[in-house]
């Protein structure tokens, strides 16, 4: 590593921390990892005691590569994304998420104040963020940071989350095709439910994985 590459290394694990601290201060059960695998193994140690896990349809967490070690470890998987299932039994899945012993889950955006910005299409991933789930543990790479406000988190989803979603899940919306939000009223539109996390839902164990890395959008 070159000493360029060092400094960029220090500077966002500083962003990183400060990120995990305003989180611990906010309530969550915050951890900063200096790398993918270490949050991989974060994941493992954590769904030790979970019998079934859920998954939120997250690249990020597709990037880690934990679901065929749950699997291997005897876990239930419930992921929705599986191309095998059916209309009927995604929709199960779905619901059956929301009640998993373990939800895995990226942010869309994540404020040095320790607020978790996201923006839902079906709702079905923030709303298990929130509750439902034994445990919730959601992901984190450093370029979901925001040095700045709710609103500049939510300008953040839209502009590097929601178009390259959008593609990957192949809907006709024009963000899709152009690369930019043009505030659509398309009928397959993925912006849909804005939700914010200020702090720690009362109920709902929620751990927040900061990763000093490119993850996801």
């Amino acid at each position: 590593m070159t000493m360029t590459e060092e400094l960029i290394s220090w500077s966002w694990e500083q962003k990183c921390r400060k990120a995990v601290a305003a989180l611990e201060t906010n309530g969550f059960t915050a951890v900063y990892c200096a790398a993918p695998q270490a949050a991989a193994d974060y994941i493992l140690q954590q769904a030790a005691d979970a019998h079934s896990v859920g998954f939120g349809g997250s690249m990020t967490i597709a990037g880690l590569g934990v679901e065929p070690k749950l699997a291997a470890a005897g876990k239930e998987i419930l992921n929705h994304g599986n191309p095998s299932l059916s209309p009927d039994e995604k929709q199960i899945i779905l619901r059956r998420e929301l009640t998993c012993d373990l939800f895995l889950c990226s942010t869309n955006a994540l404020t040095l104040r320790g607020e978790l910005v996201n923006i839902d299409g079906v709702g079905n991933r923030v709303g298990a963020m929130q509750f439902g789930p034994r445990k919730v543990i959601v992901v984190v790479g450093r370029n979901k940071l925001v040095d700045g406000t709710v609103q500049d988190a939510i300008q953040r989803v839209k502009t590097w989350a929601a178009p390259p979603n959008s593609k990957r899940l192949k809907v006709k919306t024009p963000c899709a095709s152009t690369g930019f939000c043009s505030n659509c009223n398309s009928a397959e539109r993925i912006c849909r439910v804005t939700t914010i996390i200020e702090r720690k839902p009362r109920l709902t164990d929620l751990h927040v994985v900061v990763v000093n890395a490119e993850l996801g959008f």
